[in-house]
């Protein structure tokens, strides 16, 4: 059944009030005309309940643009949604990714991800190159997708909306890793669903990094919104090893924009609810909406925040990350790094969903809550305790 404008509609239903889904909801292909962003296929996918959301297909199937009845909640940064074949994954001595970096959904891998780095090339057998040289935070987000399929699916009186694609991350000597993604939302639902499989295509064994860079502007990031999730205990904090109080923010209550605001990131050790997944949201209880973010402990076990509070750049971000935000060189020191042989795969799962006034907001909080509290202290001294970080 599906519920749309208070009501309860079965399929005859909605067949009835109009010739065509597309009048409520629906999912369909476009392409952008103009600028930097020009020549990118979007899917664009409309649940029918005021969210909207688009696919960017030339973009890894990332999610760009987010908005519920008209308030965004994805971050659009002044790169915009650039197209793939503008991007320089080598620039700026690995800080090019920033030129293209925007959207509510930026994947970070498959290889790399986070800080860059420099490793041996050596499991490639190519005397050519002795070194890898790894960019922030991985080259998957700005490749192309083989769109695979995308539609609408009927089941009873149910109706799924899904796109599903590619993205290879290859070379020759080199890595063959592909992302198999498939994105998923219930016609009348406010939760999206992404499932990816990464699977190593090649025959060398390939290390495999994961990071979700799930990026919500304003007006669900404002002055006074709010960051839940169940912490067991502040791992790290970036600005710890300087004044940390310096700029008056703290990693619960967020503030407006500020000029000349550097960046702060965090790391936090999360509980898992019974069923393993970990909850983590943003709410902004003045206007009544919010985000939360749901994956799996044993697949991301480690949970980042990133609070980018600068003038024109506002955004928070909530990072599932499959390791700890030290990167590479800090997971292989420890035994933690992934490595897939020739036919492995990893599976992930992640939903996003939008809270709908102070009943949602309040639902999900005290989920949270149940799961584990949080520290009350704004500043919360970061215990460098770090947990083991392998998964399965």
């Amino acid at each position: 059944m599906v519920k749309m404008n208070g009501r309860n509609y079965t399929r005859r239903d909605l067949s009835a009030h109009a010739g065509m889904l597309s009048q409520f909801a629906g999912v369909r292909l476009m392409t952008l005309g103009d600028g930097v962003e020009r020549g990118v296929r979007i899917l664009e996918f409309r649940s029918g309940t005021g969210l909207r959301f688009t696919v960017l297909i030339d973009r890894a199937l990332d999610i760009g643009d987010c908005e519920y009845r008209g308030l965004a909640i994805g971050w659009n940064s002044p790169a915009g949604f650039k197209h793939p074949g503008l991007h320089e994954y080598e620039g700026e001595d690995g800080l090019g990714w920033l030129r293209s970096f925007s959207g509510l959904l930026a994947t970070c891998g498959l290889d790399h991800a986070l800080g860059g780095s420099q490793e041996s090339a050596e499991r490639f057998n190519y005397p050519y190159r002795a070194k890898i040289r790894n960019s922030i935070h991985g080259r998957i987000a700005n490749i192309p997708a083989r769109l695979t399929g995308y539609g609408e699916t009927w089941g009873g009186d149910d109706c799924t909306l899904w796109c599903e694609g590619v993205v290879q991350q290859a070379t020759v000597f080199g890595e063959d890793l592909h992302l198999i993604r498939r994105i998923e939302i219930g016609v009348g639902s406010n939760t999206i669903v992404l499932k990816d499989r990464v699977v190593n295509h090649g025959f060398y064994r390939t290390p495999h990094m994961l990071l979700y860079h799930v990026n919500i502007g304003h007006p669900v990031l404002a002055e006074g919104s709010r960051y839940l999730a169940p912490i067991k205990d502040v791992i790290w904090a970036g600005h710890a090893g300087t004044d940390y109080r310096k700029q008056s923010v703290g990693y619960r209550t967020q503030a407006g924009p500020k000029h000349n605001y550097r960046e702060q990131v965090w790391e936090h050790d999360t509980v898992a609810d019974a069923d393993g997944r970990v909850p983590v949201a943003l709410v902004n209880d003045a206007l009544g909406i919010g985000l939360m973010v749901e994956t799996s402990k044993a697949e991301l076990p480690c949970q980042l925040q990133w609070q980018n509070l600068q003038e024109g750049l506002y955004t928070l971000g909530i990072e599932p990350s499959t390791n700890h935000v030290l990167g590479k060189p800090f997971a292989t020191e420890r035994n933690e790094l992934i490595w897939l042989e020739h036919a492995e795969e990893r599976s992930y799962t992640m939903r996003l969903a939008v809270l709908d006034g102070a009943a949602g907001i309040a639902a999900a909080e005290q989920r949270i809550r149940a799961i584990a509290g949080q520290p009350e202290d704004e500043y919360p001294e970061p215990s460098l305790r770090w947990p083991y970080s392998r998964g399965p």
